[in-house]
């Protein structure tokens, strides 16, 4: 059921006022029939760079670029119409400097209509954070695992499960409040340190293998819909449409080398006389 009680479209400042409330369902969708379908039930679609390895099989997100994250925001926006939509700077668009990241933002606002975007980073964008939301852009910030950092973690490992790293990744997620953000993704935190944040920001924190005490959860569809061969541990799978797919796509091959598709009901005849 969802939440919604009227037909306007839900902005930044709405999600700000759920911390705390009813949790913020979040999906990602990069597709305008797709996003059709999540509008229905969730409160915020993110059109995540994840669509580098979704989409066009990248083994990071780190080569996708801006204009694809416009191509696709562009098409979630058409197909949506009650959910905030939010787009992701992808690496390399807002790291070199404030301004940059302006230039960047102020692009995708202008250029899809969606309703905010979401940048990676705490303590070292907290400055960049504060300077586009000052200038009209809202942000949701992104600490914990930071997947655009890939090549200086190393690999996609989760983050506090030591309690001697618990400072600098608290720090990172004040710093995101302190900035201006409506709200802020815990990725791949140890349980307990995600709940201690979200008890002590003033910002909606929304959990990817984080805590059910976060303020919101968010997932990548393709990964809760079964479609992914690979996913996390995090991932609950909701479904599992990958072998559907694969059983239709086999019956309609078989079908059409048996000459049995199309069948009657699929092809014209010629109109009667008179």
């Amino acid at each position: 059921m969802s939440v919604h009680r009227d037909d306007r479209r839900l902005t930044a400042p709405d999600i700000r006022a759920r911390k705390g409330g009813v949790p913020v369902a979040m999906l990602t969708a990069y597709h305008a029939h797709t996003a059709g379908l999540v509008d229905k039930h969730c409160d915020v679609m993110l059109v995540g760079d994840s669509l580098g390895m979704v989409m066009h099989g990248l083994e990071t997100t780190v080569p996708v670029t801006l204009d694809m994250m416009i191509l696709q925001g562009l098409a979630v926006m058409r197909g949506s119409r009650r959910a905030l939509v939010v787009v992701d700077m992808p690496f390399g668009s807002y790291e070199a400097s404030k301004e940059q990241a302006f230039h960047a933002a102020a692009r995708v606002l202008k250029e899809t209509g969606c309703g905010a975007i979401k940048l990676e980073g705490g303590v070292r964008m907290a400055e960049t954070i504060a300077f586009l939301v000052q200038r009209g852009i809202p942000v949701m910030g992104h600490v914990g695992l930071t997947p655009q950092s890939i090549n200086t973690l190393g690999s996609f490992r989760a983050q506090g499960r030591d309690p001697a790293d618990w400072a600098p990744i608290e720090a990172d997620a004040k710093a995101v409040a302190d900035a201006g953000a409506f709200a802020v993704v815990l990725e791949a935190i140890a349980e307990p340190l995600a709940a201690k944040i979200t008890r002590e920001v003033a910002i909606p924190t929304i959990g990817i293998g984080a805590s059910a005490a976060c303020d919101g959860q968010v997932l990548v569809l393709e990964d809760m819909l079964g479609l992914s061969p690979r996913v996390p541990k995090f991932v609950k799978r909701y479904t599992d449409l990958g072998p559907a797919i694969e059983r239709a796509v086999a019956a309609y091959a078989e079908e059409v080398r048996a000459r049995t598709f199309p069948g009657p009901d699929n092809v014209y005849s010629v109109k009667k006389p008179g």
